[in-house]
């Protein structure tokens, strides 16, 4: 039988190979027929009643989780080569990297990238609720996770991001010109950790855990690279003052409209979960 013509086709037997092949998303059930539909299929699933959960749960958080993890590489790409791009530009468009060797591999790494990849965990409902509320999944055929605007967002907030830590850093620490690496380096990891707490919809211990490791990283890394950080100037109060006003400039803003988005107009979703 035929789901949704084009999309979704489950099948049984072996005759029915090619026209699996031919949906976009086959869906093959091992019955008495055989193995040979199940094979071929994209996905194989023992009984007919569990194609809900399939298309409802499983097929819905993959989607979100594809349109959240793919916009976010984007913007973490993005920010740090919008910063690159000011930097060149101040300096009359020299060919200087910003940060060089172990921060570049550090910046996509060790400091980033627990937190980044750990949003295909991420959940906004529970099984149960999005197996009773059917019209969730409708939802996505709206468009609104992952669209042309949502990315054209993505970019705007990338460009706002990257410009103000490089322009406000450059402006605070003029006089301490030599520590501009240091300073918008700390408050680019830092910027990028609490995106993914604007980004993340439920919070699980996984999630945590690669915060406090993706820190401690970088707390190890300030310990131990003292050719790019000078530990008595990142101690000191004129360091901290300045880290907290750029973090805020760079984050605060998108903080307050995820909460005026929440409280004014909440997806569908937020209601179910208030509801729940």
């Amino acid at each position: 039988s035929t789901v949704s013509s084009g999309i979704n086709a489950e099948y049984g037997g072996g005759n029915d190979v090619s026209m699996i092949q031919a949906a976009d998303a086959g869906i093959g059930i091992v019955g008495k027929e055989g193995k040979q539909a199940s094979l071929a299929a994209d996905f194989s699933i023992n009984q007919f009643s569990f194609v809900g959960r399939l298309l409802l749960w499983h097929g819905r958080n993959s989607y979100n989780r594809c349109a959240s993890l793919s916009q976010f590489i984007i913007h973490r790409g993005l920010i740090i080569s919008v910063m690159q791009a000011i930097f060149s530009a101040v300096f009359f468009f020299v060919s200087i990297s910003l940060y060089q060797g172990v921060l570049l591999i550090g910046y996509s790494s060790f400091f980033t990238m627990g937190p980044v990849f750990l949003l295909v965990l991420d959940v906004d409902v529970e099984a149960k609720i999005a197996m009773m509320y059917p019209e969730l999944y409708k939802e996505l055929q709206k468009g609104r996770v992952l669209s042309y605007k949502t990315f054209f967002m993505w970019i705007l907030v990338s460009v706002y991001q990257g410009a103000a830590i490089m322009y406000l850093g450059l402006l605070l620490f003029k006089e301490d010109f030599i520590h501009v690496i240091a300073i918008t380096f700390t408050v680019l990891i830092v910027t990028e950790l609490l995106m993914v707490v604007v980004t993340v919809r439920t919070w699980h211990w996984l999630m945590a855990v690669a915060q406090i490791f993706s820190l401690g990283c970088y707390f190890l890394a300030l310990v131990f690279l003292p050719e790019y950080f000078d530990p008595a100037f990142l101690t000191s109060t004129d360091f901290l003052v300045k880290f907290v006003a750029l973090t805020a400039a760079s984050c605060l803003p998108l903080f307050i409209m995820k909460y005026v988005r929440k409280r004014f107009a909440p997806p569908i979703y937020a209601k179910l979960q208030q509801s729940g």
